[in-house]
């Protein structure tokens, strides 16, 4: 279907009402939909695999965890996608997060919700403040141009596997951001839809979710800022 093998990984935990829509969405679109499932109560892991998904299990929560076990299941790939399992990205947007890297133009894609389309209520006051700042930072450090930190995202084998990714929690996306601009890793920013997710978030649905991943991202920001890039990298 491409030069590239292409395959998604769908950190999970909690999902049961979401996802068999979500794999089901993207399967006929890449070679392999990898689920991590992380944890889950509530059969999750079951039914992602009566949906068509390869399931990998990691007990111990952790968003870069999941997504560290999901690299790992993938292989061997070409471009890897990362996108939630809460049914909030549109799969529809999917092939304009891979074109850019199919043709050379950029390693790595950001599905944009900030320049998309946001469905009401989709996105709460506190992300979209963390997520403005987040990137102000970023572009005050490093000279980026990024306008979110959203999940939906694509990247090439060789490039993520520069990036020497390490974040288990929620820093997972912005160590990704920090390390393309430390690289000066060319990307592209994609304009997605985002919708309200189906179930109650992990992040945005409790107050202790909001402040942890506000904790990680900003030490993340931090931490990658009086880091050196390696040599070689």
């Amino acid at each position: 279907m491409t030069a590239f093998k292409v395959k998604v990984v769908i950190p999970a935990r909690n999902e049961a009402l979401s996802i068999a829509k979500v794999v089901s969405s993207v399967t006929d679109q890449v070679d392999q939909v990898i689920v991590v499932d992380n944890g889950s109560t509530d059969g999750t892991a079951d039914i992602a695999a009566q949906a068509g998904a390869k399931v990998v299990t990691v007990s111990e929560p952790g968003y870069g965890r999941a997504c560290l076990a999901g690299i790992e299941a993938a292989k061997p790939y070409g471009i890897i996608v990362f996108m939630d399992g809460d049914a909030a990205d549109d799969p529809e947007d999917l092939q304009a997060l891979l074109n850019p890297i199919r043709t050379g133009e950029v390693a790595f894609t950001l599905g944009s919700r900030l320049t998309g389309t946001i469905e009401t209520g989709a996105l709460t006051l506190p992300q979209k403040f963390g997520n403005s700042l987040a990137c102000f930072l970023m572009k005050m450090i490093w000279g980026g141009q990024f306008t979110d930190l959203g999940p939906f995202r694509a990247i090439r084998r060789d490039t993520l596997e520069s990036l020497n990714m390490k974040a288990e929690t929620f820093g997972w996306t912005v160590e990704m951001q920090c390390r393309i601009l430390k690289q000066k890793i060319p990307y592209k920013e994609i304009p997605v839809k985002y919708f309200r997710r189906i179930g109650v978030s992990k992040i945005s649905g409790t107050l202790s979710g909001v402040v942890l991943a506000g904790w990680y991202i900003l030490t993340t920001i931090f931490v990658e800022a009086v880091r050196r890039t390696p040599k070689g990298s």
